[in-house]
C-alpha cells in the first residue's frame, strides 16, 4: 500500500508540473511575447543585447498576433489605442518582420521633419540638450555590427560619441534621442497619417529605417493598428556581449529598467 501511495504521489506531481509548463506557455503566448534587440536603432532608450517582454494585450489581438492558426476575425479584439510615445512592437506592413519604433504621429497627425527637428500639426516640439551619448566602438549583439558615430572615423575600443536631446512630445511624454549627422530623413515632406495607420520613429534618428522611409525602398511607411502586436515597457534582462551566456557582459543596471 504504502509503495503504491508513493507511486500515486510521483504521478501527481508529474502531473503538476506538466499543468504549470502549459499554464506558463499559454500565458506567455496569450498575453506576452518576448523580444531581443538586434539593432541601434532605438538608443539610448534600448540598446542592442536588451531582453523585454512585449504585452500583447495592451492593443489587443490581430489576425497578425492572434497566436491561434486560424483567427475569427480581422481587425482588433479589446484593445485601446497606441498613444504618442509607446514604444511598440509591430510587423512590418510589407515582409511581415517584427520592429520596434516609437509611435509619434496618431491619425489625422501631420508630421514632417527639418533640420532633424519633428514638427507635429505645424508645431515643432520642445527639445533640450542632454550632452552626449557615448559607447565603445566595437561589434555588437549577435549580428555584430558597429555602431555609428558622430565623431566618425572612429578606431576599434575607442569612444563612439553621439548627441543627445530630450525631446518632449504634446502629451508630456518625454525621452531621450539621438543625433549622428545630417541626412536624407532630417528633411522630410509633411506626412499626412491615415485613419487606423500609424507613424513610427526610431530614437536614434539617423540609423532608423521607420515610418519617414517609404515602403518601397525598404521603409516602414505607415504601420495599420491591426500590424501592432504589443508595447514594450520594461527591459527585463541585458547582455552586451555577442552571445547572452557571456555572463561577464550582463548589463545588472538595466535588469527591469522601466522604459520612456
Amino acid at each position: 500500500m504504502a509503495a503504491k501511495s508513493s507511486d500515486g504521489g510521483f504521478v501527481e506531481t508529474i502531473k503538476t508540473i506538466v499543468y504549470a509548463l502549459l499554464i506558463a506557455g499559454i500565458f506567455r503566448t496569450l498575453f506576452f511575447q518576448p523580444f531581443w534587440i538586434p539593432s541601434g536603432s532605438m538608443k539610448d532608450t534600448l540598446l542592442v543585447g536588451d531582453f523585454l517582454f512585449v504585452n500583447k494585450m495592451a492593443y489587443g489581438y490581430s489576425r497578425h498576433s492572434c497566436p491561434f492558426s486560424a483567427c475569427p476575425f480581422s481587425g482588433r479584439l479589446f484593445g485601446s489605442e497606441p498613444e504618442r510615445g509607446d514604444i511598440v512592437v509591430f510587423r512590418h506592413p510589407v515582409n511581415g518582420a517584427d520592429f520596434i519604433k516609437r509611435v509619434i504621429g496618431l491619425p489625422g497627425d501631420r508630421v514632417q521633419f527639418r533640420d532633424g527637428r519633428l514638427i507635429l500639426n505645424g508645431t515643432p516640439v520642445q527639445v533640450e540638450d542632454d550632452g552626449t551619448f557615448r559607447e565603445t566602438f566595437e561589434r555588437q549583439g549577435p549580428l555584430g555590427n558597429y555602431p555609428r558615430c558622430a565623431n566618425a572615423p572612429v578606431g576599434e575600443g575607442a569612444q563612439c560619441v553621439k548627441e543627445k536631446y530630450l525631446e518632449t512630445l504634446p502629451n508630456g511624454v518625454q525621452h531621450s534621442i539621438l543625433n549622428i549627422d545630417t541626412g536624407f530623413a532630417d528633411n522630410t515632406r509633411e506626412f499626412v497619417v491615415p485613419e487606423g495607420q500609424y507613424f513610427m520613429v526610431g530614437d536614434n534618428r539617423d540609423n532608423s529605417q521607420d515610418s519617414r522611409f517609404a515602403q518601397a525602398a525598404g521603409g516602414v511607411g505607415f504601420v495599420p493598428y491591426e500590424n501592432l502586436i504589443g508595447r514594450a515597457d520594461r527591459v527585463m534582462f541585458s547582455s552586451a556581449g555577442r552571445r547572452m551566456v557571456y555572463f561577464w557582459t550582463w548589463r545588472s543596471d538595466r535588469f527591469f529598467k522601466a522604459l520612456e
